[in-house]
Order: structure tokens, then sequence, then C-alpha cells
């Protein structure tokens, strides 16, 4: 058994609060529907699919659940990370960045560093992010987040001893976050405000003004802002500009994780103010020390740097993109919440497809499709959208999807997985996963 999916029969013997407050709550190892809870489901056995505790599943099926680029890693990336495996690159510590990967980084961001922006290294935008709240969150301090959005920057926020405040993100706002809602969350207790742009699931991109008067809004109360374009790399919409924030009182974080097909690289970056990044860095030597991989900046340099394979990405996104809105053309009560914009993924809405997305991703794995309910991103569209990734360039793949998907959607709209999805969530033990339960039984 996974040690993602046993449960300790009792609490550690002693725990802090941020700890117990993050095991009582439903962001703890990822308390939604799993691929390994869909497995389980279908009868199938996880360690059969994951040898050795790997997560990737077999060729044979379309995985369009993980988040990273199936067009990557750049080729140049893997040339750059042989080269620079030598023993001089293991026997000492590392810088957190090189300098050239430093300036790397500012580029993809539209920016040069100066004595207002620097760029220091972190394992993943999620470090990133972790040691911002760290920076500017005591205990019971508030931090707004986006509903739906990444499902581990709630998790953050309790561990660095915050309250996660959600802001809905839905049609009303355009499917993006609303500095209006924003701006009603604000209370005195509010530290910061994590934007995640484009937003996960859906793609969609903040414009220029929405960035500046959440600036300006920021700024002006002294909330840090987090930026997190993670996604916003990959271009789907040329029309779409991103427009990383740029303030006194704003940090952008970014990986090459999820653009560039590097998740198992684990380097991400954050930029912003010298004086509040290097206080960062600071609570990272702290904690893990603030060396970073230097076999994967090497690799992230040379990723950062290719822009044959940018295009690339963007080319099988897109193509992929058009084969889904084929796809759905064929299909009755399913459809695109909206079109995304940059990144890699989008979102269905089941709003009008007599099933739930729970059930749905049961049903589609029972067929050798993998994907993820919106049940992990928030509580706004938790039972009603599915997210795709768009990025792989295996053909095979949408064609599966395609041949399978009409099936899946009858079988779990006559209720086949109804009530196993319900035991399943109710059996997590939270409040979230029971009123999520009570969502599927009654199929909304």
């Amino acid at each position: 058994m996974s040690v993602l999916t046993w449960t300790a029969r009792e609490a550690p013997p002693r725990r802090s609060r941020r700890l117990a407050e993050l095991q009582r709550s439903h962001h703890a190892m990822w308390n939604y529907v799993t691929y390994r809870d869909a497995l389980a489901l279908t009868g199938m056995q996880a360690a059969d699919f994951y040898p050795e505790g790997t997560t990737r599943l077999p060729d044979d099926w379309a995985d369009l659940g993980w988040l990273t680029c199936f067009a990557g890693p750049p080729a140049s990336a893997v040339a750059a990370m042989r080269d620079a495996l030598v023993p001089e690159a293991l026997d000492v510590y590392p810088p957190d960045l090189l300098e050239p990967l430093r300036d790397a980084a500012a580029g993809a961001l539209g920016r040069r560093r100066d004595e207002g922006f620097e760029v220091v290294g972190t394992e993943g935008a999620q470090a990133g992010i972790a040691l911002a709240l760290m920076a500017v969150v005591d205990p019971g301090d508030e931090v707004i987040v986006g509903d739906p959005g990444y499902f581990h920057l709630p998790a953050a926020v309790i561990a660095a001893g915050g309250v996660p405040v959600p802001v809905p993100i839905d049609a009303a706002s355009g499917f993006r976050l609303d500095p209006e809602r924003v701006a009603a969350a604000v209370t005195p207790r509010t530290r910061a405000l994590a934007v995640v742009d484009p937003v996960n699931p859906y793609g969609t991109v903040l414009p220029a003004d929405a960035v500046a008067e959440l600036t300006a809004m920021t700024e002006a109360r002294g909330i840090l802002l987090i930026h997190d374009v993670t996604h916003g790399l990959l271009r789907i919409d040329p029309a779409a500009p991103l427009h990383p924030a740029a303030g006194g009182s704003a940090v952008v974080t970014f990986s090459v994780s999820h653009c560039f097909g590097m998740a198992g690289a684990r380097l991400g970056f954050l930029a912003g103010p010298p004086a509040l990044v290097r206080a960062c860095l600071q609570l990272k030597a702290a904690l893990t020390r603030l060396n970073t991989n230097l076999v994967s900046q090497r690799g992230a340099l040379a990723a950062l740097r290719d822009q044959e394979y940018v295009g690339f990405a963007e080319s099988v996104i897109r193509g992929n993109l058009a084969h889904l809105e084929a796809t759905l053309a064929g299909l009755d009560g399913v459809r695109l919440a909206v079109a995304p914009q940059r990144g890699l993924a989008c979102a269905l809405d089941l709003t009008d497809s007599g099933t739930t997305a729970q059930e749905l991703m049961v049903a589609l794995f029972k067929r050798r499709v993998a994907v993820y309910p919106g049940d992990g991103l928030g509580d706004v569209a938790a039972a009603s959208t599915v997210r795709l990734n768009l990025s792989t360039p295996d053909p095979r793949v949408m064609e599966h999807l395609r041949a399978v998907i009409g099936d899946a959607l009858a079988e779990a709209a006559s209720g086949r997985w109804r009530e196993p999805v319900a035991e399943l969530l109710t059996a997590k033990g939270t409040e979230r996963a029971a009123r999520l339960a009570e969502r599927v039984r009654r199929r909304r």
C-alpha cells in the first residue's frame, strides 16, 4: 500500500497547531478523488500501475490529468543535464541559481534584474509560494486565494499558520479573479493575496488593468501579492498576453515543471523586490539550505532559452484543443467551460450532463483515460468540472478519448458509480468531503 493511500491509526505523539490544522483540513495528503481512488473503485490495483512507487501510467493509457507538459522535456534541456552530470556538479553545495539562469528567468517574465527586481531559486513554484507566505503570515492571518485554483496553495497557507479565504471564480467573473470580489474579502487580518494566473483549470488570464488594480490595492493596504504564472509561458491564444505583477508589494513565481515538462527537475523561481526575495532565501536556508540542484539548473537554463520547443508545445496544445472541440460538438450536455488562453489545460463543464465530475472520472478510468475532477481545485465547480491536459503530442491519446467519452458519459449518467463515489468521499472524514458526497448523490 502506498504512503499516499494509507491512513495512520493515530496522531503523532506531538504535533504543532499548524500540522493539526492541516490534517483536519481536506488538504492533507490530497483529500479529493485521486487516481488511486479511481483505480480502486474500478477494481484495479494501484501497485500494478505504479511499480516501485512510480507515478507514470502505462503507455496504453490516455493520461490527461497530471499537469506537466507531455511535449517536453526539451531535448536541449536533457542534453544540457547530461553534459552537466559530472563530479564537480555533485561534490559541492551549488548556489541557489547560476547568474545566467537568474537573467533568463527574469527575461521569461519580461523583466531585467535591477535594484528593484531580483530572482532566487526554489524547489518548484510551490516552494516559492510557501516561502513568500512564511515571510509575511503569522498564525491566524488571512490569505485570499481563488476558488477554483491551485490545490496546494491553501495547504501552503495552512502550513504557514494562516487561514485561506476563498474568492469564487465563475462565469459571472469571466472565469477570472475579480478585483472587486477580492477587495470585498479583505479584512484587517489579510496579509497576502495569492493569484494563480492563468487560472487552474480554466486557462484564462488576467488583463493588464485587473493586474494593475490588484497591484495598486495590495500596495495601498500593505498586502503581499503573490502572482503565480507557472502555466503562463505557453500561449494558446496569441492575442492574450501575460502580465506578471510589478510593484513594491508583489512577487512572481513560476517554474520549469509544467510548461517545460520538467516536474522531476524540481526547479522554480521567486522574483520581486530584492530585500523580500533575499529574506525568502534566508528562510529557505533555514529550512532546506539555499542550494538548488546544479544539474537541474543547467537543464532549466537550456529550456528557458529554447524557443523552438515553446513553439512546438504551443502547436501541440492548440491542435489537441481543436480536436477536443470537435469531439464535444458530437456530445450532449458537455462543453468547454471557457476557451483557455494560456497554459496546457482546459475545463469541461458537466452541469447539463446528468452526472458529476467524480462519476465521469471513474467511468473514464475504467476505459483507460485518466482525468482529474474539480474537487481538488476548490468548492465552486467541485462536482461539475473535469480538467484535461492538452499537451500530449501522441495523437492516439485524443483519439482514444473521443472513442470512449460517449460511453463513459452514459455509464456515469446511469448512476453506476454514484453511490461508490459518495461512499468513498464520506470515508475521507472531512466536512468538505461529506458535502461533496451529498452533491454527488444529488448530481450537482
